[in-house]
């Protein structure tokens, strides 16, 4: 099968399907509601995906499910033919989410009223998943330049190390902001909380969406000790209704460690039906992502054209990874409410700059993981709210 242009420019209705992205959408904003909001794509999943639900699904009996090599082998394989990186079967714990890994992380490696640094604006969770476990959040903000480039502010890391920060939780490829951390960045860091003995713990859902001529470095091939990563297939192949991520890391006694605490707060991961997907997708999925991918950087090129185009005041921060763009419209109204607000009225909605924290008023995020026809026509709805 040929995963085109065309096909990805037909994308599917979604509209009746359980569908957060929609259909929760609708019912707070009415039908006319375009949303360019929540992580997900507006394609379908790959074909292989689909047969493999379908295969299993056929089989009436749905008890009790044991995990196998092969998923983690499905993992391990995808994660070195993709992106270098050699692991082994025994580094991958199966977790449900990588929200799930982050807390467990954090409850594992950090005593309550322990410092944990993140770099604001960043995923909602992050925040919240260090106010959840007890823990005294430690806010390093990006710093933001002119041209929406941001970059980190290693000084303020090591200003809360220096205050006693014993864990840090890291966005690569950044949400929202679109950062991808080079190689010589990301081994700073980690030089950097080396010298204090602090651990990390790196999300790299948005692994896979990165554009030429930046490359994706996986943090574990950097560094192995007081390092977790944390992945899905969630972002990568839209499975993220099957709740089903891993948590790699090299270290026998951390993950000893993890796993108790995953008994002890009743966390189990092996839904059967995300197994199957995920493997599906990490086996057979590679021409489907190669066409997503050169679609994607199509694109981030059209909506960098009509930004400039219809929003010639607002800032589009550089894509240089994941499929959520990060627009600064503080030129046309000085909070995220009041574009929230003007964006509703004009039928589009986006995820406001807020959720993110520190750095994140007055400003969107834009999912362009749908077809093209629902970027322009989003912008174009945007343009006239904030332009009239």
């Amino acid at each position: 099968m040929k995963f085109s242009e065309e096909y990805f420019d037909e994308g599917l209705y979604r509209v009746g399907t359980r569908c957060e992205k929609w259909d929760a959408c609708r019912q707070e904003h009415g039908e006319s509601i375009l949303p360019l909001w929540v992580a997900d794509m507006d394609f379908p999943s790959p074909p292989a995906v689909q047969n493999a639900l379908l295969r299993r699904a056929a089989h009436p009996t749905y008890g009790y499910t044991a995990v196998e090599p092969d998923d983690a082998g499905a993992l391990c394989g995808f994660w070195r033919r993709r992106h270098g990186l050699t692991i082994a079967a025994e580094d991958v714990m199966m977790i449900p989410c990588v929200v799930t890994g982050i807390r467990l992380a954090i409850l594992t490696l950090t005593q309550p009223g322990d410092g944990v640094i993140i770099q604001s604006p960043v995923y909602g969770p992050f925040r919240f998943s260090v106010e959840a476990t007890g823990r005294r959040l430690c806010d390093a903000p990006l710093t933001h330049h002119a041209d929406g480039r941001y970059e980190m502010d290693l000084d303020a890391v090591e200003a809360h190390l220096r205050s006693g920060a014993r864990l840090m939780v890291l966005c690569s490829p950044h949400n929202p902001v679109g950062r991808v951390w080079s190689r010589e960045e990301l081994c700073a860091l980690l030089a950097l909380l080396g010298r204090y003995g602090a651990k990390l713990v790196c999300d790299e859902i948005h692994a896979d969406f990165v554009y030429a001529p930046k490359a994706f470095t996986p943090i574990l091939t950097l560094q192995q000790e007081g390092v977790i990563s944390l992945c899905a297939a969630s972002k990568t192949f839209n499975l993220a209704g099957l709740q089903q991520a891993s948590l790699l890391c090299m270290e026998e006694e951390v993950r000893a460690k993890i796993s108790r605490e995953m008994e002890r707060s009743g966390v189990r991961s092996g839904n059967i039906f995300a197994l199957e997907a995920t493997r599906a997708a990490y086996e057979e999925g590679d021409a489907w992502l190669d066409g997503l991918l050169s679609y994607l950087d199509g694109s981030r090129r059209l909506l960098r054209e009509l930004v400039a185009a219809h929003l010639p005041k607002a800032v589009l921060s550089p894509m240089e990874g994941t499929y959520l763009a990060w627009l600064d419209g503080r030129a046309y109204a000085p909070t995220t409410a009041e574009l929230m607000t003007k964006a509703h009225k004009a039928g589009v909605t986006f995820t406001g700059g807020d959720f993110f924290g520190q750095g994140g008023d007055g400003f969107l995020r834009v999912n362009i993981g749908c077809p093209r026809r629902y970027v322009e026509e989003g912008i174009l709805r945007l343009a006239v709210a904030l332009e009239s």
